[in-house]
């Protein structure tokens, strides 16, 4: 994240200079998995068309292939997290679309679905699987243009995958309502989207959950990953165009974010390292 948009320093600086407050967010789940999410000044940013290199961890892009270079620390307790993990697209999209009336905010499906390896060494893991990347940027914070919002991707039997993106803008009016299929190597085709289903709340910070799904088929929670003070992250089975699927989700409540106590817990698991840490240049 370039002006990291959960970041508490962000915030207090009155978003200043966004390249004074970036991250590289890793999350392995499961057992032995590990959490890093350090913040870091713009001496310890540099970018280039095809590279970005933030503190000791870089990203690069051959056109191929989108490849990471880890090498970060857990918090509190200082974990190492370090590996590599390289994302190859199927499809590049060529559509953003808006995710609020004022247009200030956009989201673009890079590469709704890909292959992707990871080969971590602290801790030793690896594995591949379906991988996806995408993008959001905006003029204005999250918190100042949304209530929250919530999304979710599936992948489909015939190697396609599916998206649903539902957003609660801050001053009234329509939020989006997006529904999108992407066949195998296709752009973005819009669908009807399905209708609401109501998920339970998160077991610790009990953040209300809600998705799409077609009519006369229930969703359920088959894993929550992350449960925190304004953010779930969770699995579902779940029923979309027509078949059974397994799905990536998430619930964002800016509400909550905004709350000062929760902006006070952040830097205990994002601490900022503004500078003298070696770059990987």
């Amino acid at each position: 994240m370039l002006g990291s948009v959960f970041s508490p320093y962000y915030a207090w600086s009155g978003r200043g200079d966004p390249l004074n407050h970036c991250v590289l967010n890793v999350c392995l789940y499961g057992p032995g998995g590990r959490w890093a999410m350090t913040e870091r000044g713009k001496g310890q940013v540099a970018r280039a068309p095809r590279r970005l290199t933030i503190g000791p961890s870089r990203v690069e892009w051959d056109g191929a292939a989108l490849t990471f270079h880890i090498k970060e620390r857990c918090a509190p307790l200082p974990f190492p997290v370090e590996g590599r993990v390289v994302l190859r697209p199927r499809k590049v999209t060529s559509k953003a679309f808006s995710l609020d009336p004022n247009d200030r905010h956009r989201w673009w499906p890079i590469a709704p679905h890909s292959e992707i390896s990871v080969e971590m060494t602290q801790p030793s893991l690896s594995w591949t699987g379906e991988g996806y990347w995408d993008s959001n940027w905006g003029t204005e914070s999250l918190e100042a243009g949304f209530k929250g919002w919530w999304w979710t991707r599936a992948p489909l039997a015939d190697g396609g995958a599916a998206i649903l993106y539902d957003t609660t803008p801050r001053g009234g009016g329509d939020g989006a309502r997006i529904a999108l299929r992407f066949p195998p190597g296709g752009e973005a085709e819009s669908f009807e989207a399905p209708p609401e289903a109501a998920l339970p709340s998160t077991g610790v910070w009990r953040i209300g959950r809600a998705t799409r799904a077609d009519a006369g088929h229930a969703p359920s929670v088959a894993r929550t990953v992350e449960d925190t003070p304004f953010y779930a992250r969770s699995i579902l089975d779940t029923h979309i165009l027509g078949e059974p699927v397994r799905a990536m989700h998430e619930n964002l409540d800016m509400d909550r974010f905004n709350m000062t106590i929760v902006k006070l817990m952040l830097p205990f698991r994002m601490p900022r390292l503004p500078f003298g840490e070696p770059s990987a240049g």
